[in-house]
């Protein structure tokens, strides 16, 4: 069998030798066989890989073409490239496995992190070889080993994509062979409670449900992907098992041209959640990075009074978002038109927003918001505005973070069509036929007890802005998210 120059090595060990010839990684038998044929010395079974292959049933020493030798092996140093893959960061893992790999490398962290995650070994020895060349199947094993520990390197696949598929990992054309769908979930316990009572003298009392959602992720190519999301609510206050399950998301995402664009069901908080914070049925695209526009066409949900008269969802509903930001100062503009708004056949709402808000430093911000509605036939206030500062926050990753929200709101009636508050905002109480809106100041608190666990209680006290109803309103859940 004549050496295959696609191939590092070809070995045959067995009593026809070559009749079959298979590829496979030397071992230790190998090299003493190797030496026992040629009577030479083997002291690295790895230079087997380099020096013998099998030509008419003898063993033979061959001294590979310098043109060979730089294409079939490569240094050590490429392997921190997995390192990268696999997202080292700058601290220590595991005691130095290699005596030759001070604390002082400049490569030490990374060569660490890599041993530590068993994608490379080194030598025998106890020593790594940075200054050594390697086969091509060696640096295929390390691309399979970090193929398998999830790291990102589909074009170092691609590359040895023959030598992988010769120690059983198929590779096919850069295309990726795993995580092209990713399903994950969440879980909300919440439990509320009002002090209040509607128009029709009725107390709010409290409601507790337990909402389960499913995500489900796929990448359909390089510039597009699909999100679908199935929610599951339980009602906890009755014994009956009152539940509702729903498709509540469908939409993809991608690119044409320089726009990126949104089409399908999906989510809109606009303007902070101070207009609307529900699902959409519609498409949007969107322009720019620093300065980024982005505009759609949509249909409102079939919930809180966003349906016309007959129950439809509500009409169409135009859409357009600036924003921007200068250092530490972010800048915004809205601009919103209903149509068929609050059961109103025939009513359009028009909302256009604008918003500042500055970060003093990594922790706290201070933000505020206008707002002004054109709602028809409308006769009571018709702007408002929204005042935030906020202090550090949970995050869902990283146990014990916590942060602090609070809020002031005075808001006309023609100034939000879906409130993201847990406030009783868009309840009869305040959105009466005479529709005065609302004002009063919100509370809040967030603390992640252990990874993908957090924690959230927020307090309200709101009233009418004309009349004399109020209402406080104890909000808190518990959200697992995997």
């Amino acid at each position: 069998m004549l050496y295959d120059s696609t191939k590092d090595f070809v070995i045959c060990i067995s009593s026809s030798c070559c009749n079959e010839c298979v590829y496979k990684l030397p071992t230790v038998d190998d090299c003493k066989e190797v030496q026992r044929k040629q009577g030479n010395s083997c002291t690295d079974f790895t230079e087997v890989s380099l020096r013998v292959i099998c030509k008419n049933k003898n063993w033979q020493s061959t001294i590979l073409p310098d043109f060979l030798r730089e294409e079939k092996k490569m240094k050590k140093s490429l392997v921190l490239a997995m390192a990268m893959a696999l997202g080292v960061t700058a601290s220590a893992y595991a005691a130095n496995p290699f005596s030759d790999v001070p604390a002082g490398h400049w490569a030490y962290d990374s060569i660490n992190k890599l041993a530590a995650a068993g994608v490379i070994e080194g030598y025998g020895d106890s020593t790594f070889g940075g200054d050594k060349l390697m086969t091509r199947y060696e640096m295929a094993q390390i691309v399979a080993k970090a193929m398998a520990k999830g790291a990102n390197v589909d074009k170092l696949a691609a590359e040895f994509a023959d030598e992988l598929d010769n120690l059983g990992v198929r590779v096919a054309n850069l295309e990726k062979k795993a995580d092209n769908v990713k399903i994950t979930g969440e879980m909300r316990y919440h439990y509320v409670e009002h002090d209040g009572v509607d128009k029709d003298g009725k107390d709010f009392s409290y409601a507790t449900q337990l909402r389960s959602r499913i995500w489900v992720n796929g990448q359909i190519n390089d510039d597009w992907k699909y999100t679908g999301m199935i929610e599951n609510i339980q009602d906890l206050k009755n014994n009956t098992g009152d539940e509702t399950t729903k498709f509540q998301r469908a939409y993809v995402n991608g690119k044409l041209g320089g726009l990126a664009v949104q089409a399908g069901r999906y989510h809109a908080k606009w303007s902070e959640g101070n207009v609307y914070d529900n699902r959409v049925d519609g498409v949007q695209v969107a322009y720019g990075k620093d300065v980024k526009l982005v505009a759609g066409y949509a249909k409102a949900a079939n919930k809180d009074g966003i349906s016309s008269s007959t129950g439809n969802n509500a009409k169409d509903t135009y859409y357009a978002e600036l924003s921007g930001k200068v250092e530490n100062l972010s800048l915004a503009a809205g601009y919103y038109k209903f149509e068929d708004v609050k059961e109103e056949a025939g009513v359009d709402d028009t909302i256009w927003t604008v918003a500042a808000n500055y970060a003093f430093d990594k922790n706290f911000k201070l933000g505020a918001m206008y707002l002004n509605g054109d709602k028809d036939g409308y006769k009571g206030d018709d702007d408002g505005f929204v005042v935030t500062a906020s202090y550090k926050g949970a995050k869902a990753a990283k146990a014990g973070s916590w942060g602090l929200v609070a809020k002031y709101y005075d808001q006309g009636a023609s100034t939000y069509i879906d409130h993201t508050m847990n406030g009783l905002a868009d309840n009869e109480l305040f959105t009466s036929n005479k529709a005065e809106g609302f004002k009063g100041y919100s509370v809040a608190a967030n603390y992640t007890f252990a990874k993908n666990i957090v924690g959230q209680v927020e307090w309200y006290d709101l009233e009418q802005k004309e009349g004399n109803k109020d209402a406080q309103t104890l909000w808190s859940q518990v959200v697992f998210t995997f």
